[in-house]
């Protein structure tokens, strides 16, 4: 892919309609379907430009193949989403450090998530890897990180999502590749229209592919006659995460990489947190980050899997973060904020927006400036 999924899902990542008067291909704003769940901004909207670059795009899609018939149950009731837009211009570029992202992609429950899924598809996880070569606790773990095993898919309408990321133009030439891919696929009788749902960038099913992933490595595994990555059973969907993975250079039976013990040296070492653990990596690294173009997310994925697979927490330490707090800190500074009533929500040692909201509020409880960071001294000043 010339994009990763997450990178295209988050802007991994990774969340305004119709036209005034009905025109072919679009719905009025009385007769919109409006699925229950989602914010406002990501129901249809009336807009009279959106409505008329689907009328030419019509065109443009009729020439790539696409009939009438799959173009009018393709956008009935869909249209303009306005919070796509607001979050495709509104992604803020930040980076975690590979101790805070790993607190998240290899947490305690997501681990535990993990070997449960395992179990309850191990034969056909097992079969993948004979199949493809591709280690099922890989596949797992993708799986894992993606949709968190099926739980959080997306259900955002694909063709809206999409038609309105390439009527907006900030990358429109790439959208309208993938509302076309998206078209295809529904034409092709893989799924219906209104069942084609993913993230607010377009990414569908457990394991999350972009529509023109999907034409390119979807698998029908379970031989039904459609690759279906979205429903229930993940069947197909595992099956299209391990041809991805094969057919991006995979090799049978050898590791994604290890933790290096002290001293330990290897032909490809990484180290992406100064101070933290140290990497040895193969050529599987590289598969993986086909699937998203980060050292970080190849780590998670990786070290996630070897969770899965029964191993062990990481052995080296992280240094402490920038203001000389260690994870354990970190936790123990939530879970004090949350006994005094300061909602962070949860004590995973990440400190995110609504921790250092809640860090403010204390703070500006006990008349101490809200910067909202963290100190030694706070988390002694919690008791």
């Amino acid at each position: 892919m010339s994009m990763s999924r997450r990178n295209f899902s988050l802007g991994l990542s990774a969340l305004t309609l119709t036209a005034c008067q009905s025109t072919p291909g679009t719905s009025s704003s009385s007769s919109v379907s409006k699925p229950q769940g989602l914010p406002a901004d990501l129901r249809p909207q009336p807009n009279r430009d959106y409505a008329a670059w689907v009328a030419s795009f019509r065109a443009r899609a009729l020439a790539k193949g696409i009939t009438e018939t799959s173009l009018n149950a393709a956008f009935r009731d869909t249209g303009y989403l306005p919070g796509v837009v607001k979050r495709d211009r509104n992604q803020t570029e930040f980076t975690r450090t590979l101790e805070d992202y790993l607190s998240i992609a290899a947490s305690e429950e997501r681990i535990s998530k993990g070997r449960a899924a395992f179990a309850r598809h191990s034969s056909t996880l097992k079969n993948l890897e004979q199949s493809y070569g591709v280690d099922a606790e890989i596949i797992c773990a993708i799986w894992g990180l993606e949709s968190y095993y099926g739980e959080r898919t997306g259900d955002i309408p694909v063709i809206s999502a999409t038609s309105t990321l390439a009527f907006d133009g900030r990358r429109g030439s790439f959208y309208e590749k993938q509302l076309i891919a998206a078209l295809k696929i529904i034409q092709s009788g893989d799924i219906a229209a209104h069942r084609m749902t993913g993230s607010w960038a377009g990414a569908m099913g457990h394991t999350q592919f972009i529509p023109t992933s999907y034409l390119s490595f979807a698998v029908d595994y379970t031989g039904d006659g459609r690759r279906d990555i979205w429903s229930d059973d993940p069947s197909d969907a595992l099956a299209s995460t391990a041809a991805y993975l094969q057919k991006n250079g995979w090799s049978r039976g050898t590791k994604w990489g290890w933790e290096l013990r002290s001293g330990e040296i290897a032909s490809r070492v990484i180290r992406p947190q100064a101070g933290g653990p140290r990497f040895a990596v193969t050529g599987n690294f590289n598969a993986i980050k086909r699937y998203n173009n980060s050292d970080s997310y190849a780590i998670g994925v990786g070290h996630l899997a070897d969770r899965i697979g029964g191993a062990g927490p990481l052995r080296t330490p992280f240094p402490p973060d920038q203001y000389g707090l260690t994870k354990d800190d970190r936790i123990a500074l939530q879970t004090r904020l949350t006994v005094r009533g300061f909602d962070t929500g949860g004590a995973d040692g990440v400190l995110g927006p609504k921790s250092r909201a809640a860090i403010a509020d204390y703070q500006r409880s006990v008349g101490i400036e809200p910067s909202g960071n963290p100190s030694q001294a706070l988390l002694t000043s919690l008791g």
